[in-house]
């Protein structure tokens, strides 16, 4: 009997290799390498042919067409129930589409999706397929957030084929995968989770969404590291990747768009979980606003760009005596080499000296700042907390600092400075290249072009 052939894949980068070593070459990561049994070309083809005879599948029959005869007709949504959700998504789920949602366990993945579904099921056929959990599980929680049940079909399995066999049957319009590791094909030699299950039973279900237009909900795991588990060619095979998180001490779950072929990248959408399930938060500034009545020196709110709509967050800077001859740079949620950029041309430009110094950064509610819009903000709370001055609970900072020391403007910069005034602030110090061409009423915008400029506004 001829000995099967294997490779070995990374699950970072999807590169593969004819036998195994501890570093993938094409990304760098290390121990991520897993075995995987191939299938000659004979067989790969004959397995396409049978699934292609027992689902229905045509086949590709569009043939060559020119770019300018492709119909630009709107592509038809329809909405998830969750305005948030619906926003993440790019405006609504899109019939054939697949989307990916990961998060970490007790996130709220299976609770949105459930409440997601039996809102569905009232308008159009609905499929839950669950392979984790046994139907009376997901009957008491549905019980027990008080969510309608009726018309909202259920299955647990984890074979692809069957589910697959009965999606064919039941023709639903939306079906729900809870999760991908756990499913699996007849094929395949090897268990359920592994590199070539996750890989396979993705493109069978992704090949059935785009033939049927039917949108499917894929539950992806999450690593230690908070990536999405699996091999990374999964989350090049679907439309769209979210990510649920939330801290453990926390009610509030922020769903963040990380890929989306039919909306924005980075869309923010801000959940509430109570007693009775997520609730969405339509106005998330107000719960990341929540602050001391009293001013704190080190304190100071700065509006950064989420998807298509700003975010006023507060950030918090404490800086001490280091008691170390190497002083401590700890953030959270702020990136930790940009802290230490920022704090060198505080030096160079600014004369405040903080070698000596331990300096901790936080941003308020879990809310991760992933653009530059913050580094004003970041620098003018670092300097109110070595001079331990308090500044005013109205003042409002944005602006990117170059390293010469100049202050840059920031895309969206007027939509910005709108939505602080509409949360009461009556003083803006933003990059000149942003002062609105009208004044806005109530906010004293001033602009400015170098850092000394802006540390002589911030604490006149």
């Amino acid at each position: 009997m001829a000995k099967a052939k294997t490779a070995f894949v990374c699950n970072e980068c999807g590169a593969d290799y004819s036998k195994w070593q501890g570093q993938c070459q094409a990304c760098g990561a290390w121990n991520s390498l897993s075995e995987i049994k191939l299938t000659s070309s004979k067989t790969s083809a004959r397995v396409a042919a049978t699934q292609d005879a027992r689902f229905g599948y045509a086949g590709n029959t569009t043939g060559i067409q020119d770019l300018a005869d492709v119909d630009l007709a709107d592509v038809p949504r329809f909405s998830s129930g969750a305005y948030e959700f619906d926003r993440v998504l790019g405006g609504g789920l899109v019939p054939g589409g697949v989307v990916l949602i990961g998060g970490h366990p007790g996130a709220g993945k299976s609770t949105l999706l459930l409440q997601t579904m039996c809102y569905l099921a009232q308008q159009q056929a609905a499929l839950y397929v669950t392979g984790e959990e046994s139907l009376q599980q997901v009957a008491m929680r549905a019980k027990r957030l008080g969510l309608p049940t009726q018309n909202l079909k259920m299955l647990s399995e984890t074979n692809v084929e069957s589910i697959i066999s009965t999606a064919q049957q039941v023709t639903p319009k939306v079906i729900v995968i809870d999760s991908i590791q756990v499913m699996h094909l007849d094929g395949i030699e090897s268990a359920p989770g592994s590199v070539s299950q996750v890989r396979e039973s993705a493109a069978v279900l992704t090949r059935f969404a785009k033939q049927t237009q039917t949108t499917i909900l894929l539950v992806g795991h999450v690593t230690k590291d908070g990536a999405l588990a699996g091999p990374k060619v999964l989350e090049h095979m679907v439309d769209c990747s979210v990510l649920l998180e939330g801290a453990e001490d926390s009610r509030f779950r922020t769903l963040r768009g990380m890929k989306n072929r039919f909306g924005a990248v980075n869309e923010l959408g801000v959940f509430a979980m109570l007693e009775n399930g997520l609730k969405e938060v339509k106005n998330p500034s107000s719960i990341f606003l929540n602050r001391n009545k009293h001013p704190a020196a080190g304190s100071l709110v700065m509006v950064v760009w989420e998807g298509t709509r700003p975010l006023l967050v507060e950030l918090q800077a404490l800086v001490d005596d280091s008691t170390f001859s190497n002083p401590k740079r700890v953030t959270v949620g702020f990136d930790h080499n940009r802290l230490a950029m920022l704090l060198a041309v505080l030096h160079k430009h600014g004369g405040l000296l903080t070698s000596d110094q331990d300096v901790y950064l936080n941003v308020v509610g879990g809310v991760r700042v992933l653009e530059t819009s913050g580094d004003l903000a970041a620098i003018a709370a670092v300097v109110s907390s070595f001079r331990d001055r308090p500044l005013p609970h109205d003042l409002v900072v944005l602006g990117e600092v170059g390293l010469s020391g100049e202050i840059r403007p920031v895309p969206s910069g007027q939509e910005r400075i709108s939505e602080a005034a509409k949360h009461g602030f009556k003083r803006a110090v933003v990059p000149k290249g942003n002062c609105p061409k009208k004044p806005i009423e109530g906010m004293e915008v001033i602009g400015v072009e170098r850092l000394s400029q802006a540390l002589d506004a911030i604490f006149e």
